[in-house]
């Protein structure tokens, strides 16, 4: 295995190479006044009503879900709802494996995959990589601590770039609520991101007791992680237990002024941060060939 920071080079060269984005989402237009309408009115809905406005509304509709609580209550309305009117089109998962995630959480999709045998789940990890050994031998230990950004972009946004240009989405839903704090503290029910992308958040006004209430009630699959004080669960290596009295994504990242992954992080925040590679990657070449002249002289 390299070390971390010759992986590191490699690995922002291939960054860069990906600078120019494979992303051309079909067009869902809302003018800010629609948006603001929808809103108020999606706002007053339960969930399963939200869901069924955006069955029969948003075209290239997914999932996009790492299974936590909120995702959960989300897939098991969908089937509901997909029993209700088993012609209508189903609403197909999309799961970025990050080749970090927790043993329990990988479990815990086989048992979805059981219990839900009709959903159609598309599994994307970084790109060419099969194994967190793969990863390390690619970019090194620890991306995450020697350069969490370019580690945001190799293991969730590209793969969520590669997801919506060949699965053709257009709209995604999330498990994002407002009682999860920090960012999400003002989300609204239907948002459009710096590219276009359509997000509908189902659970937005809904507690964790809600969720947790709902699962429980309907029998549903869920991270046994939780029950070990985990409210919140995304890679092992940024994952704690939550103490008692700490918002539910205060395990997430601990000690970091991060509060949020990197699909859910405005497109030109990683843009900007391509391009800069792109031109650190020119200005190394540059020095090369000055640095070959001058012995050649």
């Amino acid at each position: 295995m390299g070390s971390s920071k010759e992986s590191t080079s490699d690995a922002e060269s291939g960054y860069a190479s990906g600078s120019s984005s494979r992303v051309n989402l079909p067009q869902i237009t809302f003018t800010k006044s629609q948006l603001k309408h929808i809103n108020a009115q999606l706002s007053k809905l339960e969930p399963i009503d939200i869901l069924r406005w955006a069955k029969i509304t948003l075209p290239s509709l997914y999932q996009t879900t790492a299974f936590g609580l909120s995702g959960l209550v989300t897939l098991d309305i969908l089937s509901k709802l997909q029993a209700e009117d088993p012609e209508s089109s189903p609403v197909d998962l999309i799961f970025f494996d990050t080749l970090y995630h927790f043993e329990e959480t990988l479990e815990l999709v086989d048992r979805i995959k059981a219990k839900y045998a009709n959903i159609n789940l598309h599994v994307y990890k970084p790109e060419g990589l099969e194994s967190a050994q793969e990863f390390e031998t690619k970019y090194g230990e620890k991306l995450w601590e020697t350069n969490d950004d370019l580690y945001d972009w190799v293991a969730k946004v590209e793969p969520a770039e590669r997801a919506y240009a060949e699965l053709n989405v257009a709209a995604v839903l999330t498990g994002r609520r407002r009682s999860q704090g920090d960012k999400r503290s003002d989300i609204g029910v239907l948002e459009v991101d710096d590219a276009g992308l359509v997000k509908l958040n189902p659970m937005f006004n809904w507690s964790f007791a809600q969720v947790q209430e709902y699962i429980k009630a309907n029998d549903v699959p869920y991270n046994t992680l939780l029950d070990k004080g985990y409210k919140s669960v995304g890679d092992w290596h940024s994952t704690q237990p939550v103490a008692q009295g700490e918002d539910e994504r205060a395990g997430r990242w601990k000690g970091q002024a991060k509060t949020e992954c990197g699909i859910h992080n405005k497109r030109s925040k990683y843009a900007q941060f391509l391009m800069d590679l792109e031109r650190k990657k020119e200005a190394e070449e540059l020095a090369t060939k000055l640095e070959a002249i001058q012995i050649e002289a």
